[in-house]
């Protein structure tokens, strides 16, 4: 199969491009750089030039392609709604270049704010829809296109896919606690984070693609809620910092941006992806990644 990935050069997308090559198919990545486009070749793949934001070439690779897997987004938070506005572009593009043609279209989403406060499962539909909506609303968008001939797959990843090289928001967490000489966490420490690690992720892409009729919602939750007490003290043993919990008036001045997503309690469960894709976690959990100092070698850098 001939698969168009964006995307493959980052944290998760380099992960699965091996996975794809090995399952035999032919991989096209978008490069928005030349170090992406050498990365993409160096791990087997073919390199096209282009961004995000270069939606003839998106139209053109994904017609060309028998499956298209969109990995790639603008995390600019200084400016979430124009990659917002440039994500439903992206696929607004990819379900016309696909139409009629019964070609799987396989795209990041995410667990987070599914079902607040509860374990949101592969059954509860994604809260934002419409051109303003976080990352453009482009879920029910893309799932839609079901009724055009496509074979669209949600990839729900955790909000913490963790691993060796992560620059997400565990490492934001790391380098937080190492600058302010405090491993924080807000309330009583209860709320949960899913997790995921990198390579249990990449496996899932993998096995969605090879049978995209079995789910059209796939949950890459490898842990269903780490409490955030549990990832502060992780934190604090690695960095050598204290654990403490922040003040609800100082959050924001602790933290930083990601004040407000650490103190959300937005468990999600895998259970339905598991048994319709046979998929079963065998990477690192996060505690267990995070004791074993990788974060910490980085941040001391």
């Amino acid at each position: 199969m001939r698969v168009f990935i964006t995307g493959g050069s980052g944290w998760i997308g380099s992960a699965v491009v091996p996975e794809l090559i090995s399952a035999g198919h032919e991989v096209v990545g978008l490069a928005r750089s030349e170090r992406s486009a050498a990365a993409l070749r160096e791990a087997g793949a073919e390199a096209v030039a282009g961004d995000i934001d270069s939606l003839d070439v998106l139209r053109e690779n994904a017609a060309a392609s028998d499956a298209v897997i969109h990995l790639a987004f603008k995390h600019d938070f200084d400016n979430f709604a124009a990659a917002g506005t440039t994500e439903r572009a992206a696929m607004e593009t990819f379900i016309d270049a696909l139409d009629g043609s019964g070609k799987p279209l396989l795209f990041a989403s995410g667990v987070a704010l599914l079902a607040p406060g509860r374990v949101a499962t592969e059954n509860d539909a994604s809260p934002f829809s419409g051109p303003t909506a976080p990352r453009g609303g482009v879920e029910p968008l893309a799932l839609g296109s079901a009724e055009r001939g496509i074979k669209p797959i949600a990839l729900r990843f955790s909000p913490t896919v963790h691993g060796d090289g992560d620059h997400g928001f565990t490492a934001v967490l790391v380098d937080i606690a190492r600058r302010t000489g405090v491993a924080g966490y807000t309330g009583d420490g209860s709320s949960r984070w899913p997790a995921v690690h990198r390579s249990d992720a990449a496996r899932l892409v993998a096995l969605a693609l090879a049978n995209p009729d079995a789910a059209s919602v796939v949950h890459a939750v490898g842990e269903e809620g780490i409490p955030a007490r549990e990832m502060a003290e992780a934190i604090g043993r690695g960095a050598g910092v204290p654990v403490a919990a922040i003040d609800a008036a100082d959050v924001e001045s602790h933290f930083g941006w990601i004040g407000a997503f650490f103190g959300l309690d937005i468990p999600a469960s895998s259970a339905l992806t598991r048994a319709r894709l046979g998929w079963e976690p065998t990477g690192p959990t996060l505690l267990e990644d995070l004791a074993a100092g990788h974060y910490f070698e980085r941040a001391a850098a």
